[in-house]
């Protein structure tokens, strides 16, 4: 909190982070703070790392800047509402540097944001600039089954668009749970179906339709993000033509 340092308003504090993800919430901002990224890994690892941020809907009182060297670049300026936008550079493009903007008023300001680090090839997963809403190769499909975060089968029950947001919410209700990484898919209600929610791009035009799907995809600020999802019929084809040829980059029971 800014409270505790009210007479050191220039002051620049250092804050050191180890977790691979997290969040930073400071409260009456004043002055700057210097946050440092040092997850538990190799520093000769740090290059192939990839750092996001997603700011709290309701952040104010701060500019948060890329900063190299001294040179600070803008990332995100002190009351841009953008929902759900996520910002991404690369771990040896800089660290962050946020800095507390001159208040008029004494109201409650809070700045904060969501911060994850990843690997550049997850990354580039997540935020392909090329074709998003693309369908997937057999290879990739395969290859996405071995390193998603989730892999299940299921139904679209339903499609929730949030124009403002750009994103459409898919509503899946499952068949059979391959994998999960953290526990987006529940059980719910007396019936004992699983259900859960899964997000992509507005602009990829999902509706509801018949039959089942595979559904891949990687977790993002505790989202769960549409990977490659062909309809399960055409992935048994390729899962059995790939193991046929002993080509299955891992194993699956695909029924």
């Amino acid at each position: 909190s800014g409270l505790t340092h009210e007479s050191h308003r220039k002051d620049v504090e250092q804050v050191y982070l180890r977790c691979s993800e997290g969040s930073i919430e400071w409260m009456y901002p004043t002055g700057a703070l210097i946050v440092n990224l040092r997850p538990n890994i190799s520093p000769a690892s740090y290059k192939h790392l990839t750092v996001c941020i997603k700011p709290f809907k309701d952040s104010a009182g701060a500019n948060i800047y890329l900063e190299k060297t001294g040179e600070l670049k803008l990332l995100v300026r002190d009351g841009d509402r953008s929902p759900s936008r996520v910002y991404c550079f690369g771990y040896d493009q800089g660290g962050l540097f946020v800095e507390a903007t001159p208040q008029q008023d004494i109201s409650r300001k809070i700045t904060g944001f969501q911060y994850e680090l990843m690997s550049k090839g997850i990354a580039a997963d997540l935020h392909t600039a090329s074709a998003p809403c693309r369908p997937c190769s057999d290879t990739e499909v395969l290859l996405a089954v071995c390193t998603s975060d989730f892999v299940i089968r299921g139904s679209i029950q339903n499609v929730t668009n949030e124009a403002e947001e750009q994103e459409s919410v898919i509503h899946v209700g499952v068949n059979k749970l391959y994998r999960q990484k953290s526990k987006v898919f529940q059980l719910t209600g007396e019936s004992g179906n699983w259900r859960g929610q899964i997000k992509t791009l507005l602009e990829c035009g999902v509706k509801p339709g018949d039959g089942d799907f595979l559904f891949t995809g990687r977790m993002h600020f505790g989202e769960a993000r549409l990977g490659c999802a062909p309809r399960f019929k055409d992935f048994q084809r390729m899962y059995k033509e790939a193991k046929d040829k002993g080509l299955n980059p891992c194993e699956i029971g695909p029924d």
